[in-house]
């Protein structure tokens, strides 16, 4: 299994109780496809550089699981069929040597 971080953008129309629950539905997913949430952080509104889908805000969360490869592209379709996110970006993460995780506090 793979280590992953994913980008969630979510429109500035949504109170934040249901930011809370569309990204447990994005944590949900992940699960059900074999996945394991390791950690989950809210970033907040933020402004975009530019305008996506008439919105010039919103709401960011950045969530790193373990998965098998193969279910992220399964992983993305289903993040588009949502109409609650807005984004979604998923990067593999290096892992950090020893060493260089300990230099960098």
């Amino acid at each position: 299994m793979e280590t992953y971080e994913a980008m969630y953008i979510f429109p500035d129309r949504l109170k934040d109780d249901e930011v809370d629950g569309v990204l447990k539905s994005a944590r949900g997913e992940i699960e059900r496809l074999g996945g394991k949430v390791v950690s989950g952080t809210r970033l907040g509104r933020r402004p975009f550089a530019r305008p996506i889908k008439k919105t010039n805000y919103g709401h960011y969360a950045v969530v790193i699981f373990t998965i098998d490869k193969e279910h992220i592209p399964t992983l993305q379709a289903r993040a588009r069929l949502n109409e609650e996110v807005l984004r979604v970006q998923i990067v593999r993460r290096q892992s950090l040597p020893a060493a260089a995780a300990a230099s960098e506090v």
